[in-house]
């Protein structure tokens, strides 16, 4: 017996991009100390206001099944939060509340994907992307950007190659680059769907993380509300990684055949975990600045520690709590520069090609540890980087 060609490909019989990372993790298990600048996770934790709420709510008896959309008084705390941002008018019949935003990726490709149709993406690209399209029974294309135009699409390009496919997902903050699409993208990315009618999903868990220019959802475009879903969470934001709790925001008729799929899934999000998160959001805009700030903070000091020598650049970081960095000057591809960073310095960062073939040449630093011992992890593979150019 064998399991599903569907499961069994979902990497599409390759690497899934973690080898450094699981590299690293195995040292660790070891005992070798390793400075970990992989993942995206804060290295504050969730507030304890809202784990304080997470518990009233389940010594409360918010423990049993929740409504299977989302509880309403959730959904419709979503629905005005992205009303009052991008001035779409949005209620809680646009809303279902997920088990973080990787299931919303899930869900809305299954939702706008029939079996075998092609679903655009942009390389580079989360490392989930491709294989969450496969899963869902779709064919990934992925569109390759270049460093030369920081990564953002061209608009012959997204015209020509959304040609045929039945959706297009973007990532604006991008993961892993750190751009903030410009409006121009936004613009060609709107007309690419609308010309050659396919769904849009927009991937905006990055938007309370934005240093330069102003996060803009795609959804709020002429023409647009009606053929995307974005795709939310509340792990970036305030820092609730671990107790998955996303959404997707999209058409009422749409969020309806999505609320079937759900039944027939994930059955809901723990009520409990539901109402921390209504919590969360009630608190404002300054928890979101709040669980940002650091990464603002280490951003800056990124620019300062590169701006001291030119073997290291980095892709303008406009946004989201990575930088991307060009290391081409050193001769090694990315994958071959993290191993031996990891080898000599004991420095864990994921190689621009886990991302895609755009990136090649680059790696990714997540600025998720204390800013002084971040500082010193950053010196150290410069000085690292420029031996290796040297020589």
């Amino acid at each position: 017996m064998e399991v599903s060609h569907r499961i069994s490909h979902i990497t599409g019989g390759g690497s899934d991009g973690w080898d450094v990372f699981y590299k690293a993790r195995r040292m660790i298990a070891q005992g070798v100390g390793v400075t970990e600048l992989t993942i995206g996770e804060h290295d504050i934790r969730t507030s304890p206001a809202i784990l304080a709420a997470m518990h009233n709510a389940a010594m409360g008896g918010h423990t049993g099944y929740a409504a299977v959309p989302g509880t309403p008084t959730l959904r419709e705390t979503v629905a005005r939060r992205i009303t009052a941002r991008t001035g779409v008018p949005t209620t809680a019949a646009n809303i279902l509340i997920t088990p973080g935003g990787q299931a919303a990726l899930f869900a809305a490709h299954l939702a706008t994907c029939n079996a075998g149709d092609t679903a655009v993406y942009i390389d580079p690209y989360y490392a989930t992307y491709p294989g969450t399209i496969r899963g869902a029974g779709a064919v990934p294309k992925a569109i390759v950007t270049t460093p030369d135009t920081a990564f953002q699409p061209r608009a012959d390009t997204l015209m020509q190659m959304t040609k045929g496919a039945a959706s297009l997902l973007v990532n604006t903050p991008n993961n892993p680059t750190g751009i903030v699409y410009a409006t121009e993208t936004l613009d060609a990315i709107a007309r690419a769907c609308i010309t050659n009618d396919l769904w849009l999903i927009s991937d905006e868990v990055y938007e309370t993380q934005v240093w330069e220019g102003n996060h803009f959802s795609p959804r709020s475009l002429p023409g647009m509300a009606e053929r995307t879903l974005v795709v939310g969470s509340m792990s970036k934001s305030h820092a609730m990684t671990g107790s998955r709790v996303g959404w997707v925001c999209g058409p009422e008729n749409v969020i309806n055949q999505m609320i079937n799929l759900a039944t027939h899934t994930t059955y809901g999000v723990p009520g409990f975990i539901q109402d921390a998160a209504e919590f969360a959001l009630k608190q404002g805009d300054n928890v979101e600045i709040e669980v940002a700030a650091p990464f603002r903070r280490r951003r800056d000091l990124t620019l300062q520690a590169l701006s001291r020598q030119n073997i290291v650049r980095a892709v303008p970081a406009q946004g989201a709590m990575y930088v991307m960095l060009d290391l081409r000057a050193t001769g090694l591809s990315g994958e071959a520069f993290a191993n031996a960073l990891l080898d000599a310095e004991h420095i864990a960062v994921m190689p621009g090609e886990s991302f895609g073939a755009a990136a090649a040449g680059h790696v990714r630093v997540a600025m998720t540890i204390a800013d002084d011992q971040y500082v010193d992890a950053l010196n150290r593979l410069i000085r690292f980087a420029s031996g290796l150019a040297a020589q």
